[in-house]
């Protein structure tokens, strides 16, 4: 329960102060609602699953994820907020003690999809390969989603990836391929995780 009200309260803080730096009084008022709106949801969902544990582990995970590696938590806050919106479920069991938010439900049913600490739609079968996206973000903090986007952007422009791609096993031949198959598995958060778990897309 402290956890959760803690990072509530941090995200409103958040939000009050990035508001009155854009608008003075009256952004620090709408910072702080939108900050309230966000970080509430993501408070309840911490609190309700149990996210971190207790122990020296489960702290230090808390304190990273709510100082250096706080824009990612905002952002999958946010993401966390979307999905609750559209009726998806917290997996509290999954979450427990893991130092993330598990959600039963994800993006596409093909994909999980990790932004933060929020973990969608995944599987024993690929947690391993979230977990690691979620070890990234706490890493570079603030730098990760940047670096992140910084290489989709890269990678779509200039297919240097084309270079290594295995062209026999997963050809190209189609343009959604080029994004599925061919971004998407080379960029470099991915490149990683795929290395510690699971099969690219073919």
């Amino acid at each position: 329960m402290v956890f959760g009200i803690i990072s509530a309260a941090v995200h409103i803080v958040l939000g009050a102060l990035l508001g009155q730096l854009a608008g003075g009084v009256v952004g620090l008022l709408v910072g702080a609602v939108v900050g309230l709106l966000v970080g509430a949801p993501f408070g309840w969902a911490v609190a309700s699953a149990g996210t971190y544990g207790a122990d020296p582990k489960g702290i230090f995970l808390f304190v990273v994820d709510h100082t250096w590696s706080l824009l990612n938590t905002v952002v999958g806050a946010l993401y966390l907020a979307l999905h609750l919106v559209f009726g998806h479920q917290l997996d509290r069991v999954v979450s427990q003690a893991s130092g993330r938010v598990n959600v039963v439900e994800g993006v596409s049913p093909r994909y999980a999809t990790t932004i933060g600490t929020v973990c969608a739609g995944s599987s024993p079968g690929i947690q391993r390969h979230e977990d690691v996206h979620i070890l990234q973000a706490r890493l570079l903090g603030p730098l990760y989603l940047p670096l992140v986007v910084l290489n989709y952007v890269l990678f779509t422009i200039a297919p240097v990836w084309l270079l290594w791609h295995d062209h026999s096993n997963a050809p190209i031949n189609r343009f959604t391929r080029y994004f599925e198959i061919g971004v998407y598995p080379h960029v470099w958060n991915e490149a990683i995780a795929y290395r510690i778990q699971g099969t690219p897309p073919r």
